[in-house]
């Protein structure tokens, strides 16, 4: 366990004064009372306080201080719509706020060098956790997007993946579908168990049976989804409904029906989530749920540039609404 080190709010709450206080301080502003200055002082050295040198010359408005963003290096990142959002949206908010980014693809083995960025934003947290521990003990800003974390002292900005999860399965049961298969995501993410959850809850609300035939463990792959719906194609019985956990595995499900001459939404329903653009230039427009993928972003670098510069004391906690999108890729069930 890496012993925890102090932060600048560890600072200001012993010595009984604000973050902005501990941060002209150590900035050495001249108008700080000398009193202050020596109790701070004494404060920074009981606690043996190091600050972040990139995030002090950002409180003194020196310009070309950068944020890192960490991301799992998992195959085709860059084709990745979710990624591609975050980076967008981490993006704006950087030109906005005129910060660099700076990427770092991970997969978790080795630990990061947090001197070189005033703030961390995390993609998840995929095999990585000790990567955010260190983070967090070392006193660096950090936020995780895209995970609620509740085992560790950090700001996170999150989708309700239960709420998206319950709402697409709701959807087709409102159709009239009793039939409802599911594609779920990696089940190592929070995202994929969440939607998973959301799913199972949906269908026991009412009373709808969930067989284990009904059910295929992807990993938000086309090769997956393309897996499951051939399993799913082929049973006697097969679901009027499938809800996938990504538009990407919605997508290909759709190619494999009308490979096998099943008709979407005449035959099957079926319904994504993210709210990919590549869902309205299929051969069916892609009914989806969407989560706001880039105002998570872009909201990720306000946070941690207000933690930075010593504006946000506490840690903050968001969790974001996804939507419904209806298109044309669902209907109520022909049988």
């Amino acid at each position: 366990m890496v012993e925890k080190k102090a932060s600048i709010t560890d600072v200001a709450r012993k010595a009984n004064v604000s973050i902005t206080t501990v941060s002209r301080v150590l900035n050495k502003v001249p108008t700080v009372n000398k009193d202050i200055v020596q109790r701070v002082e004494k404060v920074i050295g009981e606690l043996k306080f190091r600050p972040n040198p990139t995030a002090q010359r950002l409180a003194r408005g020196q310009q070309n201080t950068a944020i890192g963003f960490v991301i799992p290096g998992y195959p085709g990142i860059f084709h990745s719509f979710y990624a591609v959002e975050l980076m967008r949206g981490i993006g704006h908010g950087c030109e906005t706020l005129r910060l660099d980014l700076i990427f770092h693809i991970t997969d978790g083995s080795n630990p990061l060098r947090s001197n070189y960025a005033a703030g961390l934003i995390f993609a998840d947290i995929i095999e990585n956790q000790p990567q955010v521990e260190t983070a967090v003990h070392e006193g660096t800003p950090c936020l995780v997007i895209n995970h609620i974390v509740k085992d560790l002292e950090v700001s996170y900005i999150a989708v309700d993946n239960v709420k998206g999860g319950y709402t697409a399965a709701e959807y087709l049961i409102n159709l009239g579908h009793k039939r409802i298969a599911t594609v779920t995501g990696n089940m190592q993410t929070q995202a994929g168990i969440d939607r998973f959850e959301g799913y199972q809850k949906a269908l026991k609300k009412h009373g709808i049976d969930c067989p284990p035939d009904y059910i295929y463990k992807g990993d938000y792959s086309r090769r997956s989804a393309r897996q499951a719906a051939d399993r799913f194609f082929s049973l006697e019985n097969p679901p009027t409904a499938i809800f996938a956990a990504s538009d990407e595995m919605a997508l290909e499900i759709i190619s494999v029906a009308m490979e096998n001459g099943i008709k979407v939404p005449d035959d099957i329903s079926i319904i994504g989530f993210d709210d990919n653009p590549a869902g309205l230039f299929g051969p069916v427009s892609l009914t989806t749920i969407k989560q706001p993928l880039f105002l998570m972003g872009e909201e990720a670098t306000k946070v941690i540039y207000d933690i930075m510069t010593g504006k946000q004391a506490g840690l903050v906690h968001k969790i974001l609404s996804p939507d419904l999108i209806i298109r044309e890729s669902c209907a109520q069930p022909s049988s």
